[in-house]
């Protein structure tokens, strides 16, 4: 009988069958991406050439060296709170905000807004370029238009006043530049053009401040008390506010395209006023407001005089306080007009009387019983 062979049979379960496909399938995926990972990275990547951009334009080389002329004179302000650990009975210091100001002259006087020092226990002054903050003392303030000055002993050759300029003859489109310290970043510029003049806002004291500037160059926290210049680098105003949009806390303020700065002869009327006797007190005609339930009463636009001062400018010009008739009515002097602007109220009156000094005179509409009269009322 002749033997046969036959071929062992080699068995391959369905598991090893799969484990050898998922090797095919990855062994051909290496190959195909190979090219594209090899490309990824070039060992010999260079920087690339620069492009040369030619000279800086005119505009942008005036802007930069107004910023390098003025920047010197703004200073950073950094006030703090005393506070005492009752534990330990013993006081320290706590920050209390920041704000910026501007070197008024070589004495070491510095000017910014009265709220940036409102409640502060000491304040501190840093120079552009100094080596350590100064500790400033309060000179005086003037609430009513947020205006204070500061003073550092500092060697004059690392001050640099501001250059002053003037307000009366601005107007809208005109470019400004701002700078100051917004969110405790040093010595910012931003800027803009003059979007409004005679504007009005609050100060501190709740009192109006009258003739204040309006920008658009961003101001923001941080601004109060800095300079906004004019293109040839002067001081034309303080930075004081920005608006808040309706429904935005105070606490929540930040820029909308709309500040206001305090305008320069403002401060430069004030200034000088503080640092001599600590105060700037408006003149006064010398009359007391009556109240308005009797402005009233009376039926009339103006401001009522409620009392006249004695050895004041109004007795001097035979004004009469408030009488009450025998009719239960009322016989009273009313102001309509100082200088030939109406008033309404004192406020109306302190804003003329703000442009004016002691020792000024100024013509004074009233009615009196019916009658129209005008007096003249030496300023005290």
């Amino acid at each position: 009988m002749a033997n046969s062979s036959r071929a062992p049979l080699v068995s391959c379960s369905p598991w090893a069958l799969l484990v050898l496909l998922l090797f095919a399938a990855a062994f051909v995926a290496w190959r195909l991406a190979a090219p594209l990972l090899s490309s990824k990275h070039d060992p010999q990547a260079v920087p690339r050439a620069i492009t040369a951009r030619g000279d800086l334009a005119q505009d942008e080389q005036a802007t930069i060296e107004l910023f390098r002329q003025a920047s010197p004179a703004v200073v950073h302000i950094n006030t703090t709170e005393r506070v005492y650990d009752r534990w330990r009975m013993t006081p320290f210091d706590v920050p209390q905000g920041t704000g910026s100001g501007f070197v008024w002259d070589e004495r070491g006087y510095i000017v910014t807004n009265f709220h940036v020092i409102l409640e502060a226990d000491r304040a501190w002054v840093s120079l552009e370029g100094g080596s350590s903050p100064h500790e400033a003392r309060y000179v005086g303030g003037d609430p009513d238009n947020d205006i204070a000055v500061l003073k550092i002993d500092s060697p004059g050759a690392e001050l640099r006043p501001i250059s002053i300029g003037t307000s009366k003859d601005l107007q809208v489109g005109q470019k400004v530049f701002a700078i100051g310290n917004p969110f405790g970043l040093d010595h910012t510029l931003t800027t803009g053009v003059i979007s409004g003049l005679g504007r009005e806002i609050v100060s501190v004291s709740n009192q109006p401040i009258r003739g204040v500037i309006q920008t658009d160059a961003a101001i923001n926290p941080g601004n109060s008390g800095g300079p906004l210049l004019d293109s040839a680098g002067r001081l034309i105003g303080m930075n004081t506010a920005i608006a808040t949009p309706p429904g935005v806390g105070s606490g929540s303020a930040f820029n909308v395209g709309v500040g206001f700065a305090v305008p320069v002869d403002t401060i430069n009327k004030i200034v000088p006023d503080l640092i001599r006797k600590g105060t700037s007190t408006t003149p006064r005609i010398g009359i007391l407001q009556a109240p308005e339930q009797v402005k009233q009463a009376l039926g009339v636009e103006g401001v009522v005089v409620e009392s006249v001062e004695p050895g004041s400018g109004a007795e001097s010009a035979g004004l009469r306080s408030l009488e009450r008739n025998r009719a239960g009515g009322f016989r009273a002097d009313v102001i309509t007009a100082v200088d030939g602007r109406s008033v309404g109220s004192i406020v109306d009156i302190r804003s003329v009387l703000s442009e004016r000094k002691p020792g000024d005179v100024v013509q004074v509409e009233l009615l009196r019983d019916g009658k129209k009269l005008v007096r003249e009322i030496k300023l005290k």
